[in-house]
């Protein structure tokens, strides 16, 4: 059996994972009895199917949680891993007791409202749970494991197949509540990414400049980060395109806290410099890799 396969029960109770999955399953709850569940908002995915079910059927949502949610565990097991599915299922299972021993009071039945905090509060409890491994969702494990397999986020991709679910269930709730659903993933989407990626979510940073030997040491020296080095060249102005220096070419990878601080100094140097930033989706080795593991 593969270590992907094997349960990793230090990870799974662990302090971190424990701490993470809590604080997002209390603001699950909250997102779903305080605002979504009351008026009628879906909330998408397996939870939504169980809204919808329980409006045809005298049901406790608790439970359609649960059954609902096991076949999505069960691709999980198999296809993701056994750690995975493990702290999965420890989720939907809080936050179905959370649903049935816990009462929160409507806060609101402003339709603008509900759509921007209760897809906030859902927001914050998807990414609090990813971030100590597991999902709140099965249908989430879907976009999971198809993260994977493409370059579009895990709240990309649950947010595409919950727009289907909440369109069919337009007929039962009426079209405005079901555009409203709408409203409320792409709230969720955008906060459980930001919860998930937070501050050190990576960047990368190219600057060019005929200073690039002092920007270099700056870069490397003072803010302590790794750099890669593309020789190139600068000029070609429509003006004088005829004129052309030979110049490097420096890349490095910061977080979004970092940007404007490193801007600010390499502007010290050169006001003159040019910079682009681009968002990437993943860092893997080098020595971000290794400053990681340190950790």
């Amino acid at each position: 059996m593969s270590d992907l396969k094997k349960i990793n029960w230090k990870s799974v109770f662990s302090l971190k994972s424990i701490a993470f999955t809590l604080i997002g399953v209390s603001f699950a709850v909250v997102g779903l009895q305080g605002f979504m569940v009351p008026n009628n908002f879906l909330d998408g995915g397996i939870t939504g199917i169980s809204i919808l079910v329980k409006g045809f059927a005298d049901v406790h949502i608790s439970i359609l949680l649960i059954v609902f949610n096991l076949p999505f565990l069960i691709i999980g097991y198999s296809k993701i891993g056994q750690t995975f599915s493990l702290k999965a299922l420890i989720a939907v299972l809080m936050l179905a007791a959370g649903m049935y021993f816990i009462e929160i009071p409507i806060f609101t039945t402003d339709k603008v409202l509900i759509a921007v905090f209760g897809g906030f509060f859902i927001g914050m409890g998807i990414g609090f749970v990813i971030r100590g491994g597991g999902v709140i969702d099965g249908l989430e494990v879907i976009g999971y494991y198809t993260k994977k397999k493409s370059g579009f986020t895990s709240g990309e991709i649950i947010l595409a197949l919950n727009t289907i679910i909440i369109l069919g269930a337009a007929f039962k709730f009426g079209i405005e509540t079901a555009m409203y659903s709408i409203l409320v993933y792409f709230t969720a989407m955008k906060t459980s990414d930001y919860v998930v990626d937070g501050f050190e979510e990576y960047t990368a940073l190219t600057i060019i400049s005929k200073e690039h030997e002092p920007i270099k040491d700056l870069i490397v020296n003072n803010f302590g980060k790794a750099i890669s080095v593309y020789k190139g060249e600068r000029g070609y102005l429509p003006e004088n395109f005829h004129l052309k220096y030979e110049c490097d070419i420096i890349m490095t990878i910061v977080t979004r806290l970092e940007i404007h601080r490193i801007k600010e100094a390499v502007n010290e140097i050169d006001a003159e410099a040019f910079f682009y930033i681009q968002s990437i989706k993943e860092v893997k080795g080098g020595l971000i890799k290794r400053k990681t593991e340190q950790h």
